[in-house]
C-alpha cells in the first residue's frame, strides 16, 4: 500500500475568513489525500508545531488578511529552526505578485491566488511530494 499524501491546511493570524481553506481541504481529500484542518487563528508556532505531531508531507497556509509577510517568513524560520524544511510549504490567498516573488525566494512553494483550479493545487501537491495519491 502506497503512503498517501498527508497535507495539513492552516489560517494564521486574525484572518476569520476560512471558506477557501476548506474548499482547498474538501478537494485535497477528494484527490485522495489526508488533510488536517488546523481551524482558524492560529500562530506559526501552532502551525509549525501541528505540522511536526502530524508528520505532513506539506502545510498549506491560507492568507487573506494582508499578514503574509509576516507570517509564511515566521514559518519558514521556525520549520528551519526545528529541522522540517522538507517539508513543502505552500499557500493561497490575496496576495501580490511582488510579495508571491519575495515568499518563493525565502523558500515558500507554489502561491496559488483566487480562481487558480483546485486541480492545479492537487498535481502540485503530487509532483512536489513525489507520491501517487
Amino acid at each position: 500500500m502506497e503512503k498517501k499524501i498527508r497535507i495539513l491546511i492552516a489560517k494564521a493570524g486574525l484572518d476569520g475568513h476560512d471558506r477557501g481553506a476548506k474548499v482547498i481541504a474538501a478537494a485535497l481529500r477528494d484527490a485522495g489525500m489526508e488533510v488536517i484542518y488546523t481551524g482558524l487563528r492560529k500562530s506559526p508556532e501552532m502551525i509549525v508545531e501541528s505540522a511536526l505531531q502530524e508528520d505532513v508531507d506539506g502545510i498549506g497556509i491560507s492568507s487573506l488578511s494582508g499578514a503574509h509577510m509576516t507570517i509564511f517568513p515566521k514559518v519558514v524560520a521556525l520549520m528551519k529552526e526545528k529541522g522540517i524544511s522538507d517539508i513543502i510549504l505552500f499557500g493561497g490567498g490575496i496576495i501580490p505578485q511582488a510579495d508571491i516573488d519575495a515568499l518563493k525566494a525565502l523558500g515558500v512553494g507554489e502561491l496559488f491566488t483566487p480562481g487558480t483550479p483546485t486541480q492545479a493545487i492537487v498535481e502540485y501537491l503530487t509532483t512536489a511530494c513525489g507520491v501517487t495519491t
